[in-house]
């Protein structure tokens, strides 16, 4: 009963998505109008969050019982399991616009690499002043994410192999192998030949305590956090749907849509990332935010060029003018950020500064 009693956020989740299923068509935004929409939109948006924090609950056990990376990683992974899953199904569905990928993925990266960072490095900061990481691992991070991102994100815009955004055959044959393969090295580095360098330096034992956590078997977790983690899966799709309704009616950017289920999809990593930086685990919280933004490009790109390729849907990864200049500013002060082995709540204003030009750029370009 007390194990029913702690997975009740599971158990909601699923019967939320049972609900959908059962009325159908008669909550559709059309029919229920805007002030209805906007209703269900809170409704969903509150039994998704019920969710995320079970999946944080569990991934912060399987941190405990199985170390660093291989907690933070389970929880990356599963996470970046939802975007290639949403953006695959809309793509099947043959819904999808050329640009869903990239925004997708742009969002996630600016919401990780300056929204999640910034706001670690700023509540940690105020909390414990000077924090300390391991400087190799953060640098292996940004080894790997620097090229990915130029190679998906601005090359395609600025070739003339292909219309506008697009990747020729040969840029996408090259960009699947180069993804897949440069993410396989870096898989190998972080949990078998250089782990060291992925956990946080002159840890105490006391580290490792697990405080109210309460733990149980490595496969109960396991299960425990993809179970809270399909509802949001299944869930996200209608969430999208009534987003842009109530976006559309009250006259704000559609791109806002895609934004909003962006960061809902990474709000059991930013929630687990925040709670290590008040705790002062810099190290694991830098672990979760560059290791999204890593696996968001490193196995989302492939993911989607495979299935642009079978369906013979235009797939556009190359990014506006405006954008890549947010991209490349944001890598830039990224490695200026880690150029140290500490960092302070100077650094996190800076990256929310960032953050905030972004969500401006969203408003801005929208006129």
């Amino acid at each position: 009963m007390n194990s029913i009693k702690m997975e009740s956020a599971s158990i909601a989740g699923f019967l939320l998505f049972g609900a959908f299923l059962y009325v159908g068509d008669a909550i559709d935004p059309a029919q229920i109008g805007l002030g209805g929409s906007l209703g269900v939109l809170a409704v969903l948006f509150a039994g998704m969050m019920w969710c995320a924090f079970s999946v944080v609950r569990h991934a912060e056990c399987l941190a405990t019982l199985l170390g660093e990376p291989y907690g933070t990683l389970i929880l990356t992974l599963a996470v970046i399991g939802i975007e290639v899953a949403l953006i695959s199904a809309v793509m099947l569905s043959g819904d999808a616009k050329p640009t869903l990928a990239r925004e997708t993925m742009f969002s996630v990266v600016m919401i990780v690499l300056n929204g999640l960072v910034g706001l670690c490095l700023l509540v940690g900061g105020l909390r414990h002043r000077n924090q300390t990481y391991n400087l190799q691992g953060a640098n292996a991070f940004l080894s790997v994410l620097i090229p990915l991102a130029i190679f998906a994100l601005v090359l395609p815009r600025v070739t003339h192999s292909a219309p506008g955004g697009q990747l020729s055959n040969l840029q996408a044959g090259f960009e699947i192998i180069m993804s897949l393969v440069l993410y396989g090295v870096f898989l190998a580095i972080q949990t078998k030949t250089h782990s060291d360098i992925f956990r946080q330096p002159n840890a105490r034992d006391d580290d490792h305590a697990h405080g109210d956590l309460l733990l149980r078997s490595i496969p109960f977790h396991v299960v425990g956090l993809f179970a809270a983690l399909l509802p949001i899966i299944l869930l996200s799709k209608k969430l999208a749907l009534y987003a842009d309704f109530g976006i559309e009616g009250i006259g704000a950017p559609l791109a806002l849509g895609g934004f909003l289920v962006a960061a809902l999809i990474l709000m059991p990593e930013g929630l687990s990332a925040l709670q290590s930086a008040r705790e002062n685990k810099l190290q694991r919280a830098v672990n979760i935010c560059l290791g999204s933004a890593v696996a968001t490009i490193g196995l989302t790109v492939p993911a989607v060029l495979v299935i642009g390729y079978i369906t013979n849907e235009p797939i556009e990864l190359g990014l506006e003018i405006a954008d890549i200049v947010l991209l490349v500013l944001t890598l830039v002060v990224s490695i200026v950020t880690f150029a140290s082995r500490s960092t302070n709540y100077l650094q996190g204003a800076v990256h929310l500064t960032l953050f905030a030009a972004y969500v401006m750029m969203i408003f801005d370009l929208s006129s």
